[in-house]
């Protein structure tokens, strides 16, 4: 592992911050509403609630959490990655810390505001963890686990867990907030969509002069190969390249910027990708 002191402070403060306002939206919004927001803090919060409710015990928060996130944190630190993990528990065990320690302060008692404002706070919260290379921690390393280094789409994996953590708490303490907390979940799901661009990606059809200039900039910047077609400008009938790859979302709009000096007249199309199959690189967590 290697650290750069202007970096990982950087990174330091920034989860700091994710933590704080991560600890205060589960206070102020999530435990107002009653609602379970998915994943290991969705479990946490369940399993309090039970005890609470039926053996009329109360345990903390960090313990039921840290617990939880035993198993996908030694994934994390054999599978993904030692530095990525270590943030990621950082990240865990300060919102943890915090979770147990702020005092409640509702900002509203409307369920279904707590619900689209909540959902925008996490998914917000989340997406900033994972810029800064690290995580929020339980299911989320199981979904890049499984998305790095197995090939599976987690999406229906976790879907189906929070689906069947949702019918546990409709049974066990009633379908409003189980409902509720489905907004709650969606609402976060799309900001998170929206602002973490890593696992998206775009396909970049160029018509250009340069190909070889062209590749050189899609390698440096993304890793990756192109192909190179040989085409025929129907207009001028003159010969053009049309150089084709595949690249994450995140590294698209530096790619088509450097193109664009080493060919100003390169004609880019950007394409949504919906699936690939093959072989694609994807920077590996430290």
């Amino acid at each position: 592992m290697k650290f750069s002191f202007k970096e990982d402070f950087k990174r330091i403060v920034v989860l700091c911050i994710a933590s704080a306002v991560m600890a205060i939206n589960i206070k102020s919004f999530v435990r107002t509403g009653g609602l379970y927001p998915g994943g290991a803090t969705g479990l946490t919060l369940l399993i309090q609630r039970a005890f609470e409710m039926f053996a009329n015990i109360s345990l903390p928060y960090t313990l039921i959490n840290v617990l939880l996130n035993l198993i996908p944190i030694y994934i994390g630190f054999r599978y993904i990655g030692k530095k990525f993990t270590l943030y990621s528990v950082l990240t865990i065990m300060l919102t943890n810390i915090l979770t147990d320690v702020l005092p409640s302060f509702p900002i509203t008692y409307d369920i279904l505001l707590i619900s689209i404002f909540g959902g925008l706070v996490n998914g917000a919260v989340i997406s900033l963890c994972l810029m800064m290379n690290a995580t929020t921690g339980g299911t989320d390393f199981i979904a890049i686990f499984l998305s790095d280094r197995k090939g599976v789409d987690s999406f229906n994996v976790i879907l189906g867990f929070n689906a069947v953590l949702l019918l546990i708490a409709g049974i066990m303490f009633g379908w409003d907030k189980a409902l509720y907390s489905i907004i709650f979940q969606y609402t976060s799901t799309q900001v998170l969509h929206m602002l973490y661009k890593q696992y998206r990606q775009h396909t970049l059809l160029v018509v250009t002069n340069n190909a070889a200039g062209v590749y050189e900039v899609i390698s440096k910047e993304s890793n990756h190969s192109a192909t190179i077609i040989s085409g025929e400008g129907s207009y001028e009938h003159q010969e053009r390249k049309i150089v084709y790859s595949v690249v994450s979302r995140a590294e698209c709009k530096k790619i088509i910027d450097d193109i664009k000096k080493v060919d100003p007249k390169a004609f880019v199309n950007v394409i949504n990708t919906q699936q690939i199959s093959g072989r694609f690189y994807q920077k590996p967590h430290e």
